[in-house]
């Protein structure tokens, strides 16, 4: 199973759309959307969030720490953070597991499992970079939402196959999302 946590940041469009694909590739997901996130999700999509939590096939409350995706008995593959509020990546680079989201990437750090950040803040302070070079060194994937332009985007769907694209790849989970580089061609 492969959990996504949907937190505050813009760019909740990046953890909709991975959704959607590991649905349609017949994978099961486990979802976690923030508070902040709901209020998102309204603004940038204009969405029902019923209509995306049954893009998933498992729920968990984002407050609630007794789910049992906070233990680490609990088996699960990778957890995707897209977008990831500066908020919730500060948490994670300190261990402050606070809510099931920041607990749940404390497991997925300390289990060894994969975790992908894909951080959605532009300008980034020092202390950002020092939180993301944190997490990186405990293993953890920084997968900022910088689309290349090499692929030649015709839509914003292209822009956020982009980074969808690059996250199934880190996961070694084919796609035809994102157009690979090739210089000869």
């Amino acid at each position: 199973m492969i959990i996504i946590a949907i937190t505050g940041a813009s760019g909740v469009s990046y953890g909709v759309r991975l959704l959607e694909v590991l649905k349609e590739m017949n994978i099961k997901t486990g979802l976690l959307i923030s508070k902040s996130a709901e209020i998102i999700i309204k603004y940038e999509l204009d969405r029902e969030l019923e209509d995306i939590k049954e893009l998933s096939d498992r729920y968990y409350e984002s407050d609630d720490l007794t789910s049992s995706i906070n233990s680490g008995s609990f088996k699960f593959n990778s957890l995707i953070i897209a977008p990831c509020s500066m908020k919730t990546l500060s948490a994670i680079a300190k261990g402050y597991g606070n809510n099931a989201i920041t607990r749940a990437a404390d497991v997925t750090l300390k289990e060894k499992r994969t975790l992908i950040v894909v951080p959605r803040e532009t300008p980034l302070r020092t202390i950002h970079i020092q939180n993301m070079l944190k997490i990186s060194e405990e293993g953890g994937i920084i997968l900022p939402a910088m689309p290349g332009f090499y692929n030649n985007p015709k839509d914003i769907e292209d822009i956020i196959n982009f980074i969808v694209g690059k996250i199934l790849n880190i996961l070694k989970i084919e796609n035809n999302l994102l157009k690979t580089w090739d210089r000869e061609k």
